[in-house]
């Protein structure tokens, strides 16, 4: 750790703060890297601005960062506003963590505030097209197995793709129906899996999995790819981005659309927002909440085209 009182450039606090982040928060890999970009970025605005100690950082820089961030800045794009409220937390972060160190006289970014966003809400799919988006990897060659045991764990547990395909084999009690999640910040969650999800499993483990594992070095993931190594993220989307279109889906996917089908499926069936939460692995029930306003906005869809005196 660098000691109190030495003077330290910016690229040094940021080294600081980034172990920080990864040793004693427990961050996922996923945010820290996130945060490396955008202060990367940070380090450099400071540089340009003739900035060579942390100690001299103020408020007005924090704010030219900030419109640099909305309106581009050089040969630097502008951002998007969800990603210029990252990158302003991240400086936060840093001039909080800096300061409470004792390495800065006091923190200049304490009364900077990302700007508010519009809540967007989460695109669920109809039951009826996650359907036949699971149906669609017919066949029994290994990919065809895998990809159809992928997609099944996504919308019966709600996973994030980062969460499915950090799966290992022994992460997976068949007997019990449950699989063990690994969430943000390194907390792990116990979710229950469906009937469907367990069989296509099966199928995968006993009758591709094989298969694929000798090709690679002994690894105990549970999805492989070609080569016998660990699924990627961007394997994984892909599966699920080809998997749509061969289903003729006319609604845009992400790599969240079957955690948020889930979500929203679960409490338009009547599931309580507190269980869904500890399904999804939320730290907080707020971030949970916004599911609600997926199915109240369905409720009075379907209540101004239904009812007889809807409309005025």
């Amino acid at each position: 750790m660098t000691p109190a009182g030495e003077q330290l450039s910016p690229q040094q606090g940021v080294a600081a703060y980034l172990d920080h982040l990864r040793v004693e928060r427990g961050t996922s890999r996923n945010t820290v890297d996130s945060y490396a970009r955008d202060l990367r970025r940070y380090v450099r605005h400071l540089s340009e601005a003739g900035v060579a100690e942390l100690r001299q950082v103020n408020h007005e820089h924090i704010v030219a960062f900030g419109v640099a961030l909305r309106h581009g800045d050089g040969d630097r794009p502008p951002l998007a506003p969800s990603s210029a409220a990252r990158a302003l937390s991240a400086v936060r972060g840093l001039h909080r963590f800096a300061h409470a160190e004792g390495w800065t006289g006091d923190d200049p970014a304490r009364d900077v505030r990302p700007p508010s966003l519009a809540r967007r809400l989460p695109r669920a799919l109809p039951l009826d097209d996650v359907v036949r988006l699971l149906g669609t990897p017919t066949g029994e060659d290994a990919r065809a197995l895998r990809d159809r045991a992928l997609l099944e764990l996504l919308y019966s547990t709600g996973a994030r793709i980062s969460e499915a395909i950090g799966l290992d084999v022994d992460d997976v009690d068949r007997r019990e129906r449950t699989v063990v999640l690994s969430g943000k910040g390194g907390r792990q969650r116990l979710v229950p899996v469906g009937c469907p999800a367990l069989e296509a499993l099966d199928a995968y483990l006993v009758r591709a999995r094989p298969a694929l594992a000798v090709k690679g070095r002994g690894t105990g993931a549970l999805f492989l790819n070609a080569r016998g190594g660990r699924l990627s993220r961007q394997g994984a989307w892909r599966v699920l981005k080809s998997a749509a279109e061969r289903a003729g889906l006319t609604t845009a996917v992400s790599p969240h659309t079957l955690r948020h089908s889930f979500a929203t499926h679960l409490l338009e069936g009547g599931a309580d927002v507190r269980v869904v939460q500890e399904l999804l692995g939320h730290a907080s029930v707020t971030t949970t909440q916004v599911y609600t306003l997926v199915t109240v906005n369905t409720l009075r869809e379907v209540y101004a085209t239904t009812h007889p005196r809807a409309l005025g």
